[in-house]
């Protein structure tokens, strides 16, 4: 269960937070640009890597005043550093912290070094990653984009916001999983309208902590992607040779959000910088969307037909669901009798290849129900297992005969996609806590 959300007061601004686990250590994530605390969970990447930071800490998230569930600031009186960094003493002052640990991630990185430099004595480790000092290239700081390029992104942001506009940029190596830019799509919609996350943009660009490096004594670990193609890596190199006592850790890759790539390394140092040992990731994880179909009424279809041409019906269908399976890049992982489970890294293919099967196992005189779900699920082999294979099952079961149902998640998902579905009803599935919206695709 995800923990509820609360609120600081920090002089006249409400700041959303929530913390998760129960750890010896407080560690607050700052976030950078815009984020929304409740958009957090419907990136399974983003969700692991918050139960693995969670797993050796209390966490603390929060959302920065004037995004997410925070109070909206006036565009023309942005928050100071300063302002912001009061936030977070707020958050730590509201859940009982006298110290913790500060990790923040691109634009959240200089409030964290501010916090740090300001309270070392609630400060018990600066983390930063993707970060910078400066964020204008200058003549002694030739790394960092030009303000001509600044402007230009201004402009690409402005007309494609809400869109997954820049997600190709921080986040690479997952830039067609569709599933994944959807979510970059929502987080700039929830996280800020239009003009806010445009002006503070603006506001972070003017950034410069580079005076205030050397007075920082806290232990620091300075991480940084070598490939990142939103901010160079140059950035943090420059930040831990002036840092005191400063350990820089670089990795391969260009994903700029560290939850995204071989995120695991990632919390490896973390969780080893912070506790002095790794625990490590303890399985292996894949965020997919699992498909389930299976035979209406096989059984008497079965005594009706007999067994050879019940075989060879089979047969049949299985033929055509391995065609839509290559046509529509999924991968079958199972087969048990007159039923089908396979997996798929985008939800919206894995829709129209379940509608391609049920019609054309319904034209083949074999109708079928289907059923699909999509949350991180554990790799064993060639095997998929976890709850949300058990819930893409459930989903199957509970579809009427020549339909295709989805959870609510695959719905949010493909949103802007075209597809349609019914508005859903809630469904207890069997052996799954809770109620589950499920929709039918029109």
């Amino acid at each position: 269960m995800v923990p509820a959300i609360s609120y600081a007061k920090s002089g006249d601004v409400h700041v959303a937070y929530r913390t998760i686990g129960d750890g010896p250590v407080d560690l607050v994530l700052v976030p950078g640009w815009v984020s929304h605390l409740e958009a957090h969970w419907d990136d399974p990447l983003l969700a692991h890597f918050l139960e693995r930071l969670s797993r050796f800490s209390r966490l603390i998230l929060f959302d920065k005043r004037g995004t997410g569930l925070s109070d909206p600031v006036p565009l023309d009186r942005l928050p100071t550093l300063e302002e912001r960094m009061d936030d977070v003493r707020a958050v730590l002052d509201a859940v009982g912290s006298r110290t913790a640990t500060l990790f923040g991630i691109s634009e959240g990185g200089p409030m964290c070094a501010l916090y740090a430099a300001t309270y070392p004595e609630r400060t018990s480790a600066l983390v930063m990653s993707g970060c910078y000092a400066k964020w204008i290239r200058a003549d002694d700081y030739p790394w960092a984009p030009t303000r001509a390029d600044h402007d230009a992104a201004f402009a690409a942001y402005e007309q494609g916001w809400g869109t997954p506009i820049g997600f190709k940029t921080v986040a690479p190596s997952v830039a067609n999983v569709e599933s994944c830019r959807n979510w970059w799509a929502r987080n700039l919609r929830q996280g800020a309208s239009p003009g806010a996350g445009l002006a503070l943009y603006r506001m972070n660009i003017e950034i410069d902590i580079r005076a205030l490096l050397p007075t920082i004594h806290v232990p620091t670990l300075v991480m940084h992607r070598n490939g990142d193609r939103l901010i160079d890596v140059a950035n943090s190199r420059y930040l831990a040779a002036r840092i005191p006592g400063a350990k820089l850790r670089e990795f391969d890759g260009a994903d700029h959000l560290p939850w995204f790539g071989d995120c695991d390394a990632v919390l490896d140092e973390v969780e080893e910088f912070v506790t002095g040992a790794r625990s490590g990731p303890g399985r292996d994880t894949t965020l997919a969307t699992v498909l389930f179909v299976d035979i209406v009424s096989s059984t008497e279809k079965a005594v009706a037909l007999g067994d050879a041409r019940w075989r060879g019906l089979l047969d049949q269908f299985h033929a055509l669901v391995a065609r839509e399976l290559e046509r529509h890049r999924g991968k079958l992982v199972n087969t048990a009798g007159d039923g089908v489970f396979a997996a798929f890294d985008g939800p919206a293919r894995a829709i129209r290849c379940a509608c391609a099967i049920r019609d054309k196992a319904t034209a083949l005189g074999t109708p079928v129900r289907a059923g699909l779900h999509t949350g991180e699920c554990e790799v064993a082999g060639d095997q998929l297992a976890g709850i949300a294979v058990h819930i893409g099952a459930r989903v199957a079961a509970a579809a009427a005969p020549g339909q295709v149902w989805v959870s609510s998640t695959v719905k949010d998902l493909v949103a802007g996609s075209g597809t349609r579905f019914s508005e859903g009803a809630l469904h207890a599935l069997k052996g799954v806590p809770g109620a589950w919206r499920l929709h039918t695709v029109l």
